[in-house]
């Protein structure tokens, strides 16, 4: 072929991109053909109407610059509830997410998405106002703030998806602000009041889990899936490695809610005294089952050696809190007043997060702002008894 056929087939190739002239239809309407050529050499054909030639060519002109930009030349024509479905078996369990994290989020997206205004939307009509009415809808049914934004993160979630696989050109969710969720301080109880919940719950199986969890500020699960190999006695430390969850009916140990959620605990001397007296308990109970008896490692576990149920546990500490009249404790309560304990008696902010095993210093400031005050006062009279002198 002569450089002059080339030159002339190229020509063509760009009077093409640039579509036919504007042409009326019969309806009034004004019509232009084009044909677009994607990153990838696929080229294909669209036909675009405006009620003006000048609204026929903008549409056009957008359709070449979202294929520039690397985008599809129009946004699938696929419903929200299609999508979703297929991220559910697709994306969401190709994912890295802990697997109670999976099951959650298409819980929530089969609820609050499938079941939702957006749901009949095809995605080419979903826009950043429908979002936002999808989110009010949401609030009127009274979902409480952190529902509300874990809802949004899968939406989103989703809609990225859609745009990562060329469905759609922007996601409408990333236009809007994230959902607020308010930060509250953590109810907590004081020295006095956790002496009474533990002599309440004294005669239950669960009350040696419910002081430990005082003694080092574990959360539930963590404390459930202690084994004894992570228990270091001699040198009074405890290997955080994974929590215990039930998970599609199965009690399972996953990794921990945090990378910094796998970390090593030091132990006091009654938390050492509590994993001694829960080892001389467990050895009697293994006498007693017998050939009944599974080992399977664990510190806290049934009279049969068997993983303890967390909602055993939690409707064990609900009754003893009921006992103790302090009916709105619960586990997680326990481990706030622990980590309040510490920040009260001057332990570093820093060193809390860490034996928390919170993901951020922020996030320990957040949760124990209520603590700030009384450490900030002692604070200010160690610096004026250093300067008063």
């Amino acid at each position: 072929m002569s450089p002059r056929a080339r030159t002339s087939s190229s020509a063509r190739r760009r009077g093409n991109s640039e579509g036919s002239a504007p042409r009326r239809r019969p309806d009034g309407r004004w019509q232009i053909n084009l044909r677009v050529t994607d990153e990838a050499g696929k080229a294909s054909r669209h036909t675009v109407y405006g009620d003006t030639a000048q609204d026929a060519r903008d549409k056009a002109a957008e359709i070449r610059k979202r294929v520039e930009g690397g985008h599809p030349a129009r946004d699938r024509r696929e419903t929200v509830a299609a999508f979703t479905l297929h991220w559910i078996d697709t994306a969401l369990q190709a994912s890295e997410r802990k697997r109670n994290t999976k099951i959650m989020y298409a819980g929530v997206a089969r609820t609050h998405i499938l079941g939702s205004s957006l749901a009949d939307l095809t995605l080419d009509r979903v826009r950043p106002s429908h979002v936002e009415g999808w989110i009010v809808g949401l609030r009127r049914k009274g979902l409480a703030e952190s529902s509300i934004r874990s809802a949004y993160t899968i939406l989103r979630a989703i809609l990225d998806t859609a745009v990562r696989d060329g469905a759609l050109a922007t996601n409408p969710a990333g236009a809007i602000r994230r959902p607020r969720v308010t930060v509250r301080e953590a109810p907590h109880l004081t020295p006095a009041q956790v002496g009474e919940l533990l002599r309440a719950a004294e005669g239950s199986r669960y009350a040696g889990l419910f002081a430990f969890l005082v003694h080092t500020g574990l959360r539930r699960g963590e404390a459930l899936a202690l084994r004894w190999a992570d228990v270091d006695f001699a040198n009074n430390l405890l290997r955080v490695r994974g929590t215990l969850a039930r998970i599609d009916g199965e009690l399972l140990v996953t990794e921990p809610k945090t990378a910094k959620s796998k970390r090593f605990v030091p132990l006091s001397e009654p938390a050492g005294q509590l994993l001694h007296d829960q080892q001389i308990a467990q050895a009697e109970e293994r006498r007693l089952a017998g050939s009944a008896w599974r080992q399977t490692g664990f510190v806290f576990t049934t009279e049969f050696g068997e993983p303890c149920e967390p909602r055993n546990a939690f409707r064990a500490l609900r009754v003893a809190a009921a006992r103790a009249g302090l009916p709105h404790a619960g586990l997680h309560t326990l481990r706030h007043s622990a980590a309040s304990v510490m920040l009260s008696r001057g332990v570093p902010l820093k060193v809390v997060s860490e034996i928390l095993g919170h993901s951020s210093i922020a996030i320990t400031g957040d949760i124990y702002g209520h603590v700030s005050p009384d450490v900030a006062r002692r604070a200010m009279d160690t610096l004026g008894d250093a300067f008063d002198r």
